[in-house]
This record gives C-alpha cells, structure tokens and sequence, in this order.
C-alpha cells in the first residue's frame, strides 16, 4: 500500500492538472466564438460564389472550358492535409493524418505527394511521404492573402502539369462537440453540365462570360481553401474544449478516489498507532 505522503503528492499532482485542463478548456471556448463567427460569415459567400460561377458558365461557350477544369489522365496527386500546430484536442490531428493514409492507400498507383498545413500532419508523414510544401506558417499570421499565396502555388503546379488531382482534406466543423473529416475535390473544379434554364433571362456580361469565369474561378479556388482552414480552426477549438473539458472531469473523478483512499489509509494508520499504544500501556501493566 502507498504510504500517505506518496498518495498526498499524487493529489497534489492531479490538483495541478487540473487547473491546467480547466484554463485549456476557457481559452479554447473564448478563442471557439471568434473562430465560429468568422466561418460561419464566409460559408453564405462562398456558396454564393460558386452559384454565380454555375449561372454564368451555364451560359458560356461549351468549347472554352477553364484550365482549372480541365480533366487529364490522373498520373500526380496532391493532398492538402489541414491540421493545427498544437496538441491536446482529442482526435482531431489523428483522424486527418489517419484519412491521409487511407487516401494514400486508394490512390497507390499514382504518384502523391503532400502539402501539410499544421506541424502534427507535417511530423507525421514527414519520414514516410513525400512533401510537397510545408505551410504550417500561416497560422502565425492567418488571413486570406496569406491562403491566396499558398493556393496561387498550387494553381501554379496544377497549370504546369505538375498534378492532375488536387485534394483538400480537413475537419469540418459542425459544432463544439462534432467536427467531420472531410475530403474534398479542389482541382480540376467540377462544373455543371449546360442545362436548359427553367426561366430565360437575358444577362449582359461586361467585358464577357468566359472572362468572368477566368477572374471567378481562381478566387473561388482560394476561397474553397480559406473555407478549409477556418473550418480547421474552428474544429480545433471546439475539439480541445471538448477534450480538456473531459480531461477535467476525468481528473476530479480520480483525485475524489484518491481523496477517500487517503482518508481511509489515515484512518488505518491512526487505528494501528492506537493499537500499538494500549497494547504497549497493557505490556507495561502487566509487567
């Protein structure tokens, strides 16, 4: 049996942890508000844009598709694994490297490569895969010019042939306590096939449909990234809130059996001192 010194530290230690999760568990439901609005306000503009994109490119030349819908026979791919920088958030950095390996395996017979954003996926196929790009840096300074310049190179790569798939996966976030692994087709852009339209509507396009598209299409590519990693913030704060809150509990539940473990052992030991006391008092009468 450990003695009570031994038990008082590891209450003492637990004590400790505590205050630890429960600190965690505040910031990340502060920094969750701030994260959850901002992907919550760009969803609506994202999905609008791609609306626009459909209702125009409906209307275009059929013969004059965009670089970045172009489909090729798949040789190169590229998975853009989003991922945080920092630990502690249950398995949200595990699920993403563990769906990149599984998109690894179904997609074996190409050759892949991977542009990591976040030092957990970076430090977990670092040795294994081959990395295209490690942008794990743009979360020190998070905003949609430093995405656009990730994205810009690679659209560049893509327009060079230097990939013929390019992949998103990440957390998608649904709400504090559910985050969905996500993976997602970012080139080629698959556009709508041209239907008849229910209403007819004469647009005037300035300077013209297919110029439209060229300007749109590379500005949805970087907002569909942005989307992704705002969408990883958000899971993240939301998945170490749930998990420190879990931890915290956990802690109180095990410093309680400590805590009554304690006092029981105390209590033996004072039973035993009293014991030895009157069967010393009894030998000395005796005697």
């Amino acid at each position: 049996m450990a003695n009570l010194k031994e038990i008082r530290g590891r209450i003492s230690s637990i004590s400790s942890t505590m205050q630890i999760t429960s600190a965690m568990k505040m910031v990340s439901a502060a920094k969750l508000k701030k994260a959850q609005d901002a992907i919550v306000m760009l969803r609506p503009y994202s999905e609008k844009l791609q609306e626009i994109i459909q209702n125009v490119n409906s209307s275009s030349d059929p013969d004059q598709v965009s670089i970045y819908a172009q489909k090729r026979q798949v040789k190169r791919v590229l998975f853009i694994a989003v991922t945080s920088n920092r630990g502690l958030a249950g398995a949200f950095n595990s699920s993403i490297v563990k769906e990149l390996n599984n998109q690894f395996q179904d997609k074996s017979q190409y050759e892949v490569e991977v542009l990591t954003v976040g030092k957990k996926v970076f430090d977990a196929v670092r040795k294994s895969r081959t990395v295209f790009s490690n942008e794990s840096a743009v979360y020190d300074n998070l905003n949609f010019d430093v995405v656009a310049n990730v994205t810009e190179g690679v659209m560049s790569s893509f327009r060079e042939g230097k990939f013929d798939e390019v992949y998103l996966i990440y957390n998608k976030f649904v709400n504090a306590a559910t985050q969905e692994v996500t993976t997602e087709q970012l080139l080629p852009i698959s556009m709508p096939e041209n239907t008849e339209p229910q209403v007819e509507t004469d647009y005037i396009f300035e300077p013209n449909r297919n110029e439209i598209l060229d300007n749109l299409i590379p500005k949805s590519i970087k907002t569909q990234v942005f989307k992704a990693i705002l969408d990883s913030v958000a899971s993240e704060h939301g998945a170490r809130m749930t998990a420190m809150h879990k931890a915290t509990d956990n802690a109180q539940a095990l410093k309680n059996d400590l805590v009554i473990f304690y006092n029981k052992a105390r209590q033996a030991a004072i039973t035993n001192e009293i014991l030895e006391i009157v069967s010393g008092a009894e030998a000395l009468k005796n005697s």
